[in-house]
């Protein structure tokens, strides 16, 4: 039988030491809200573990297959069958909290679909995107939708069109700045996350880029190119404003601090003048935590 408070404890120790910036952000909810953000991440954690390391396509995908099926069991009710001890516990932590919470369980579909484009062999596989628009097929599952599971987890009003699309925004932003921290990982990994129309308004096409991560050296230009998309990604955190200030009181602080840290990684990936390939860019403890405190005003 699985054990949904070994669940939680697992997932709490997943997000300390695999998302650390959510981890201490989710320190400022109240403690069911917190173990329920815990046991979120540690299913996407699960997830995107399965696509990233390597290993055969079709067995990643008959895990990634087990993970949602197995949710799908706990929700019911049920066993999950086809997982290690360590997942069974964690999807019924999250099973509890998809039932208290009223998590749409279609926005874990949607996670899932993009998770398979991660996989090659896999008919949705993807590694390039052209534009904005072809990146959204992608960042809709693999972010936005993580922003609209936690609109209910926040006490949120789920049925603001406004709300909804500010969330669904901010997932989509902290998405683009992990894809401009670790454009050396993707690389290493045959995957393109940054728009190619994007990047070649700078003079930087597939060659240039992989030639730049395989020397670990980020010419001019991809320097310019990551430029102009941190000001995009700017704009976007800009554009959650409104959307965090309608969170209730008691749990905006949340999201303001993860909203300040991760956008400082901007802030670190420019003071590195742009250089994404030499060095992670990584925000300070004593930074992130002053993200924290700063964030108990409410203002975003």
């Amino acid at each position: 039988m699985a054990d949904s408070a070994r669940g939680y404890r697992l997932a709490e120790a997943v997000a300390r030491r695999s998302g650390r910036t959510y981890h201490l952000a989710a320190r400022l909810l109240p403690s069911d809200r917190r173990r329920a953000i815990h046991a979120l991440y540690a299913y996407a954690r699960l997830a995107d573990d399965i696509v990233d390391d390597p290993g055969a396509p079709l067995e990643q995908a008959h895990a990634l297959d087990a993970m949602e099926s197995g949710l799908r069991s706990a929700v019911a009710g049920a066993s999950a069958d086809g997982v290690s001890r360590d997942a069974a516990d964690i999807l019924a932590a999250l099973a509890e909290s998809v039932d208290r919470f009223q998590i749409p369980m279609n926005t874990f579909a949607a996670f899932n679909r993009s998770m398979r484009m991660d996989l090659p062999g896999d008919p949705l596989f993807r590694n390039r995107y052209v534009d904005f628009a072809d990146l959204a097929e992608y960042t809709y599952g693999s972010a936005a939708v993580i922003g609209l599971q936690l609109l209910p987890v926040l006490g949120a009003d789920v049925a603001d069109p406004d709300v909804a699309a500010g969330a669904a925004l901010l997932g989509d932003a902290f998405q683009l700045t992990n894809f401009l921290r670790d454009v050396g990982e993707d690389a290493a990994r045959d995957r393109i996350y940054l728009p190619l129309r994007e990047l070649a308004a700078f003079g930087v096409d597939e060659q240039a880029l992989f030639h730049d991560a395989a020397t670990h050296h980020t010419s001019e230009p991809l320097r310019r190119g990551v430029a102009h998309l941190i000001a995009v990604n700017r704009d976007q955190y800009r554009r959650t404003r409104g959307a965090i200030a309608a969170l209730p009181p008691r749990t905006r602080p949340a999201i303001v601090a993860a909203a300040r840290s991760y956008s400082a990684i901007l802030v670190q990936i420019e003071a590195q003048d742009h250089d994404v390939l030499a060095r992670r860019a990584v925000v300070p403890v004593r930074r992130r935590i002053g993200h924290a405190v700063a964030s108990l005003s409410g203002r975003p």
